[in-house]
């Protein structure tokens, strides 16, 4: 019987994360039609537009990371927002999963990439996903939907229905860490 060496854990690139979201960080665009600003003092350029979908608002969160557990037992999505996550104190291993067609994780796409301080993603709506550090506690900044934190927050409190997010369980997925 041959053991299981667990899910790699792959450097972020836009190209492997393209499936989930997209890439934050990447360099400054030297050409193209990126609105963008370099001088001797500072640089800077658009990322990514966000997207919250109809209605919503959107909000910054500071969120402190500490599951280092390599067992992934759950996943979430949200269905109307994007989500976007951007390390801050050290690294962070974001586990994604696109949705199979009965709209729950589809377990051959599942990937789950490291993402360092100075990256970042932004998850489409519908990407299944969960956070782990290797050790300690990471800070990080999430951007998101108002109503959908909310949401969030009163069914892990409160056991209240969901109505812009999905939690579901999974099995067999353990990470290399």
């Amino acid at each position: 019987m041959q053991e299981n060496p667990g899910l790699a854990i792959q450097p972020l690139n836009s190209t492997a994360f393209s499936d989930y979201g997209w890439m934050l960080g990447k360099p400054f665009p030297e050409d193209g039609d990126v609105p963008r600003y370099r001088n001797d003092a500072t640089d800077f350029w658009q990322e990514h537009v966000f997207d919250t979908g109809p209605g919503g608002e959107h909000e910054v969160l500071w969120v402190n990371y500490r599951s280092a557990s390599p067992l992934v037992n759950s996943l979430e999505k949200h269905l109307i927002t994007q989500q976007a996550i951007i390390p801050l104190t050290g690294e962070l291993i974001q586990v994604v999963a696109a949705s199979g067609a009965d709209g729950g994780p589809d377990l051959s796409s599942i990937a789950a990439f490291s993402i360092i301080p100075g990256q970042g993603i932004c998850m489409r709506p519908g990407c299944w996903h969960a956070t782990r550090v290797r050790h300690g506690e990471v800070s990080g900044v999430m951007l998101t939907r108002r109503s959908t934190t909310a949401d969030l927050i009163g069914h892990l409190q409160h056991e209240d229905p969901m109505k812009e997010s999905a939690i579901s369980a999974v099995t067999d997925i353990v990470l290399a860490i």
